[in-house]
C-alpha cells in the first residue's frame, strides 16, 4: 500500500465451484467448497481490500494448448491406453497457454486494475473439449471414463463481462482447440 507496485495474482473458476446453475462474471460473490477455491478467495479478499491500482486479479479456467500439462497427459492416457476421466455434465470455458500470456501480456502493458475472467467467450461440455482436442491432435480408439457429480449440468465458467479486453483479445472454445496443434 506504501508503494506503487502492482501485484497481478493468478486466481481459478474454482472461487466459484459452489455455485454450479451459472457461468460467473467479475464481480459475482465468490463461494468454494474445494480448499484450494478456498485458499483463492483468502488471497484475492486481501487483494480487493488494497486500490485497485495496486493488484490484477486474474481468473482463469482450465488451461490447454500445445504441449501443456494437460495435453501431455492426454497423449500419455491414449499411448499406454488408459480411459481419460471426464466430466460430461460440467459446462466450462477453457483457454490455452497462448490465449492466456496474451491477455497478461496486454494488462501489464496497459497498467490495468481489478478483476479479470481471462476464459474463452463461450461455453462446452468438459467431455466435449476433451474430445475436441483429441480430435485435433489424431489420438484415435480412446475410451473415456465419465465421471458424474451431479445429474444436472454444473457450470464451472468465468466469463468476463465487465473488464472487457480489446475484441483482438476475445476468443472461443474452437481457438483453444485450435492452439493445441504445434506449428513447425
Amino acid at each position: 500500500m506504501k508503494t506503487d507496485n502492482k501485484i497481478i495474482f493468478l486466481s481459478s473458476s474454482n472461487v466459484f465451484d459452489a455455485f454450479s446453475n451459472y457461468p460467473s462474471y467479475e464481480y459475482d460473490k465468490t463461494l468454494s467448497i474445494s480448499v484450494y477455491g478456498r485458499f483463492k478467495i483468502k488471497i484475492e479478499n486481501a487483494l480487493l481490500r488494497l486500490p485497485v491500482k495496486n493488484y490484477a486479479i486474474a481468473r482463469i479456467p482450465m488451461i490447454y494448448g500445445a504441449n501443456s500439462p494437460r495435453l501431455e497427459e492426454l497423449k500419455t492416457f491414449h499411448k499406454i491406453e488408459e480411459s481419460i476421466e471426464v466430466f460430461p455434465n460440467v459446462v466450462m470455458n477453457a483457454t490455452s497457454i497462448t490465449r492466456f500470456t496474451q491477455q497478461i501480456h496486454y494488462i501489464i502493458n496497459h497498467n490495468l486494475g481489478g478483476v479479470f475472467h481471462l476464459g474463452s467467450k463461450d461455453l462446452i461440455h468438459h467431455k466435449d473439449l476433451v474430445m475436441e482436442i483429441c480430435k485435433k491432435i489424431d489420438l484415435h480408439d480412446l475410451t473415456f471414463k465419465n465421471v458424474y457429480d451431479s445429474n444436472e449440468d454444473r457450470f464451472i465458467a468465468v466469463l468476463p463481462k465487465d473488464n472487457l479486453l480489446p475484441d483482438n483479445l476475445q476468443f472461443t472454445v474452437e481457438d483453444v482447440v485450435e492452439d493445441s496443434i504445434v506449428f513447425h
